[in-house]
């Protein structure tokens, strides 16, 4: 969903002079149908991105090809972040017979791309993913415009789930267990939230009720969303909230894109300077110089997972306060990279 998602920029600038046909993973479809500019969408699950990844069959691979042709696709922009190669699919895009590609790649791509920017020498290693996705797009000849935000369509309203405007969202999961605060943190928290008089409202997938009503047993008065919403109703959730707190998960940039500041409780098993919450206040916590820094672990290679375990409640309530009605204008894109790359440097100011 957050890879997705942090490609909206450079979906906006190409759908400027093209239609876009959106191709992307199961889990980033419903997040490709929120975004600005989007016509169409291709779903496939490609072995070498998913984790657990899906086998290769003969039969999957033909079922994409039929499809871009099928959606008339002359010209592919291939939008990956900075660990991944565009070579495997534009091989199956050449298959199905697309013109032109685009991608940055730090291998030899040979006939496979027409347009080639190199990690490290055409593109900053730490730019930030939805900066990096824009500078790809730019090389394909689809120039930024001047809004450089995460944007999303029209979203419902949520005021019947959440009782109206004016509530901290607590966003517990994540996908990926290295990335995940306690669940004793978050039901702190909620308990210290509610007694200085806030309303909070949980939200999270229908797999992590267990871990909600660890947080509803020390506080009951809170709103559990969890496994209530779909993906656009939780964006007016979100969207509705004076700040979320979660981890590095999709939701932080669902959060992002819907204007909301965020309480970034951040891992540092990927670089906080390419994946913190983009164009919002956001106060970074956690240890960005911990042992798994950079490993891109799912699981804490660290006992104890001290990166996180060493934030307390008081100090996310903390930054709850400092970032409520801070919904004003963001930083310039790069003025906000060089504050995250402080804010590593300091060990969780705002970013």
């Amino acid at each position: 969903m957050g890879d997705v998602l942090l490609c909206g920029p450079a979906v906006r600038a190409v759908a400027q002079q093209a239609e876009v046909v959106m191709l992307c993973g199961p889990r980033g479809a419903d997040a490709a149908a929120l975004l600005p500019g989007v016509s169409e969408r291709i779903v496939w699950d490609a072995p070498w991105i998913s984790a657990p990844a899906p086998p290769v069959h003969q039969s999957a691979v033909d079922e994409l090809v039929r499809r871009v042709r099928a959606a008339g696709v002359d010209e592919a922009v291939i939008l990956t972040s900075f660990h991944q190669s565009p070579l495997p699919l534009a091989l199956l895009l050449r298959l199905a017979g697309v013109a032109r590609i685009t991608g940055a790649s730090v291998d030899y791509a040979g006939s496979l791309l027409d347009v080639r920017l190199r990690p490290g020498e055409d593109l900053d290693e730490d730019l930030p993913e939805p900066e990096r996705a824009r500078r790809i797009a730019e090389a394909a000849g689809y120039p930024r415009d001047d809004d450089d935000h995460l944007r999303l369509r029209a979203l419902p309203d949520t005021s019947d789930l959440t009782g109206g405007p004016g509530y901290v969202a607590l966003h517990p999961g994540a996908a990926v267990p290295a990335r995940m605060w306690t669940a004793e943190g978050f039901a702190r928290t909620a308990r210290l939230l509610v007694d200085g008089g806030r309303r909070v409202v949980i939200t999270g997938g229908p797999g992590e009720r267990e871990l909600a009503q660890t947080i509803l047993a020390a506080c009951p008065e809170a709103i559990d969303l969890t496994g209530a919403c779909a993906l656009a109703q939780l964006a007016g959730v979100l969207a509705g909230a004076d700040v979320l707190v979660s981890g590095n998960t999709g939701p932080a940039h669902l959060a992002a894109a819907a204007g909301t500041p965020v309480v970034s409780l951040f891992s540092p098993v990927v670089p906080a300077v390419r994946w913190a919450p983009y164009g919002v206040p956001v106060v970074l916590l956690g240890d960005q110089h911990a042992a798994c820094r950079g490993t891109r672990a799912r699981d804490c290679p660290v006992p104890g997972h001290p990166c996180l375990t060493s934030v307390t409640a008081e100090e996310v309530v903390a930054a709850v306060h400092r970032l409520r009605g801070s919904r004003a204008a963001p930083a310039p894109p790069r003025e906000r990279a060089e504050r995250c790359e402080r804010s590593m440097a300091d060990e969780g100011v705002s970013a």
